[in-house]
């Protein structure tokens, strides 16, 4: 039995095609996954975003995010075959395991909390009719 890694995939559709050129490709991309030998774990729903700054002359796209198991063999077979469609823009794939590492370093081990030693006291709540009493006298005086 050969070693699965999950991986995440990550690519940006072109915004000028329609809606069922949109299912037809997001099918195709499940498809050449599942044909590889991969099982795909989770799928965001296709987003429309607005970029940060154009890609291929387009600053809105279609964005679509699946988690999946594959072969490390096989990755770079899907990568060519996903990057040759002509409507998508951008293509990341990214181990999974390495990013949650990657989170975990950030974190600082010797990093400790400051308490405060001494606690201030909860200041007693002052009712409207000693106020206007307090006034009363000085205004008196």
């Amino acid at each position: 039995m050969k070693k699965t890694k999950l991986y995440e995939l990550v690519c940006l559709i072109s915004p000028e095609i329609n809606e069922e050129e949109l299912a037809t490709l997001s099918e195709k991309i499940n498809s050449l996954i599942k044909e590889k030998g991969g099982i795909l774990e989770k799928e965001i729903s296709l987003i429309k975003k607005k970029l940060a700054y154009p890609i291929k002359k387009k600053s809105v796209a279609y964005l679509k995010v699946l988690n999946f198991q594959l072969e490390n063999q096989r990755l770079e077979e899907l990568k060519k075959e996903i990057i040759s469609e002509k409507n998508i823009l951008r293509l990341a794939i990214l181990n999974k395991k390495i990013a949650k590492i990657k989170k975990e370093r950030h974190k600082l081990p010797f990093r400790t909390e400051i308490t405060p030693t001494t606690r201030e006291k909860p200041k007693k709540k002052v009712e409207l009719k000693e106020i206007e009493k307090k006034l009363e006298e000085i205004l008196q005086e």
